[in-house]
């Protein structure tokens, strides 16, 4: 699940008017987070975002998919991370409103957590 350091700095570029977000290396990717909350995971140079059920029909209308990867042969997923679509990464606006979509995604799931982390 590389990244390429190109690749890193191109959604880091693409994610830096949200403010409060940085990037840390996990799992053999790279988690975004906004303001200590996670809410992108990079794999294999491809982003996906965080979703809930706010989120996820725009996701669904785009065609995309969860993010799934395979270990010891078997599928396996993280179904509140779902792949960002193509077009939206070339459209710095809608970016953006994808991105919020998914920070907003990850605020939520902490408040329903408890709110230890939401800043």
């Amino acid at each position: 699940m590389a990244v390429t350091p190109e690749y890193r700095a191109y959604i880091e570029d693409l994610v830096a008017p949200l403010g409060h977000v940085g990037t840390r290396r996990m799992f053999g990717g790279l988690g975004v987070f906004y303001r200590g909350l996670m809410f992108a995971l990079i794999a294999n140079d491809v982003l996906h975002f965080k979703v809930d059920e706010q989120n996820r029909p725009d996701y669904e209308a785009a065609g995309m998919a969860p993010f799934s990867y395979f270990r010891n042969g078997k599928k396996r997923g993280l179904n509140s991370y779902w792949t960002v679509p193509a077009d939206v990464l070339d459209a710095e606006d809608e970016f953006l409103i994808w991105a919020r979509g998914a920070a907003d995604a990850a605020l939520r799931a902490d408040a329903a957590k408890g709110g230890k982390k939401n800043r």
